[in-house]
């Protein structure tokens, strides 16, 4: 689920022009993520004195978070689930029959 994506977490884009691309999650802001490496926009900026050059600025702008699903180990997108353990909340995903633990909550 979308609530459960924190800074720091792998990301699939599953949605619009980056589909496919894999990013770690830079920024987190109520619905929007910033993914490093994905959905880059450039700015033209001037130069401050008259001498000196203007520049070309790329940076990353912030998606939906409901375009993004969080990946496992292959950077393949998974679908996490909750329990509780031993009184601590953890989130884990299944490959098989296996089960990966993803983080404690």
């Amino acid at each position: 689920m979308s609530k459960w994506i924190k800074k720091g977490d792998k990301v699939i884009v599953i949605s619009g022009n980056d589909r496919g691309k894999v990013g770690e999650v830079i920024a987190r802001e109520d619905d929007r993520v910033v993914v490093q490496g994905v959905n880059i926009r450039q700015k033209h900026v001037k130069p401050k004195t008259k001498d000196g050059e203007g520049r070309l600025e790329k940076f990353e702008m912030s998606i939906h978070v409901s375009n993004v699903n969080i990946c496992g180990e292959e950077n393949k997108p998974v679908r996490l689930r909750a329990r509780i353990v031993n009184g601590t909340k953890e989130l884990y995903y299944k490959i098989g029959q296996t089960e990966v633990v993803h983080r404690q909550i």
